[in-house]
């Protein structure tokens, strides 16, 4: 099996999953800006457990935790270009992830050192995110080639 380096063309299954994670990201970043989306928006602090902004009604933010939200959304935006750093992305990321899981359940909600800061339900999602994340780099790693190049490719051979 050969894996392009192309940055053009058809995307492999696991660039198009690194891509819609990376997008899915830089709206979260965003709508952790946006008054309304985020509820007590008046209460968003820089950084620190004493945020009381929520995402959605749930989910902790703060200034930084929205930026570390845009930056992971380009990340993966720009390392969705091959299929190999999108498989770098997919597997980093949800091990980073893994681990914020578990430093937001051993630093507790209340602590200063919880400066993202994180919640329960953060925690929680974070879990989620990681195990989703790699169990996508994993399932979707052996497809080296785009469907539409594969089919064509099948119908090329005698």
């Amino acid at each position: 099996m050969t894996v392009s380096i192309r940055a053009t063309g058809a995307r492999t299954g696991l660039q198009k999953a690194a891509l819609a994670t990376g997008a899915l990201f830089l709206l979260v970043g965003i709508l952790g800006f946006i008054p309304g989306i985020t509820s007590n928006y008046e209460s968003l602090g820089m950084a620190g457990h004493g945020s009381g902004a929520l995402l959605m009604g749930v989910f902790q933010v703060s200034v930084l935790h929205n930026i570390v939200h845009l930056a992971f959304g380009a990340a993966g935006l720009l390392l969705a270009r091959t299929h190999q750093q999108a498989r770098s992305f997919l597997i980093y990321g949800g091990v980073i992830y893994l681990v914020l899981w578990l430093y937001g359940l051993l630093v507790g909600d209340e602590t200063p050192a919880n400066f993202v800061p994180l919640n329960g339900a953060d925690n929680w999602l974070h879990l989620a995110l990681g195990l989703a994340m790699i169990i996508l780099a994993i399932l979707l790693s052996p497809r080296t080639t785009p469907r539409r190049s594969r089919k064509r490719d099948l119908k090329s051979q005698p």
